[in-house]
């Protein structure tokens, strides 16, 4: 399958960054006629706090997994943000679910369609996944997360530096970053709904905060897929388990 490291500048970010990106291998030659070419179902795949956009091609054998499912994956660099625009720094949130997929869709074969967007991430990226589909839910038809920072009260003493600079002083609990507020009020508006899977490790030193979040769907009637298997917070776990997802994402497509 071709993969593409594609550099590019953002004005959203104000900066040149990368996103690397995996596409369906083309068969034959195509000859200039009448077909319209493809446009391929996408995943957009994110990485966790201490990554960038080559971890999943380097941590797990990604590209072989989705040879057979005739989709895109597209994996972008966004540093520490946890995907979020914010208070001293670049606005990840705004351009991970804005412009990079207008970007990719006008350089790559990619839809456009909510019904073939979906968005993954591990850890860091796992909220970052969350957070993208319930508050843009017009956007995604799925998502999921694995080993996911979905409570980040959790985390608040941990992270201390890296959340001075992304949220300041603002509250969040019950604001717009704040996984929990906003499965809320996805329950309690009239957007469409993306179906959503939660996977962690038994041993994982998230899977507290994953029980709470399944338990507080549950509680709201927000229809949750979770599941749990042996694993801690590491790469082993998550090569197994990113399979898990694809399987739940494009079962038809096997």
């Amino acid at each position: 399958m071709p993969m593409i490291q594609c550099d590019f500048v953002s004005e959203v970010l104000k900066v040149s960054t990368s996103v690397n990106v995996i596409l369906p291998q083309p068969v034959g030659v195509r000859k200039a006629d009448n077909r319209e070419k493809p446009v391929y179902p996408t995943l957009y795949l994110l990485h966790g706090l201490w990554d960038d956009h080559t971890v999943w091609t380097r941590q797990t054998s990604i590209e072989r997994y989705v040879s057979s499912l005739g989709i895109a994956v597209v994996m972008p660099a966004v540093g520490r943000s946890f995907y979020t625009d914010m208070e001293y720094g670049p606005d990840y949130f705004t351009y991970i679910t804005e412009e990079l997929p207008a970007i990719c869709q006008e350089m790559f074969p990619l839809s456009d369609k909510r019904e073939d967007t979906y968005v993954a991430g591990l850890s860091m990226g796992g909220y970052g996944a969350l957070k993208a589909a319930l508050r843009c839910p017009e956007n995604y038809r799925a998502a999921a997360s694995l080993s996911g920072a979905v409570d980040l009260l959790d985390r608040t003493e941990d992270l201390y530096d890296d959340f001075r600079l992304i949220f300041g002083d603002r509250k969040v609990q019950d604001s717009e970053d704040d996984l929990f507020h906003l499965a809320q009020a996805l329950a309690e508006g009239d957007s469409p709904r993306p179906s959503i899977y939660l996977n962690c490790g038994t041993e994982d030193y998230l899977v507290e905060s994953n029980r709470r979040f399944r338990k507080h769907c549950e509680n709201i009637s927000l229809d949750v897929t979770y599941e749990e298997y042996p694993g801690a917070h590491e790469w082993s776990y998550w090569d197994e388990q990113i399979q898990k997802v694809l399987e739940y994402f494009f079962k038809e497509n096997r």
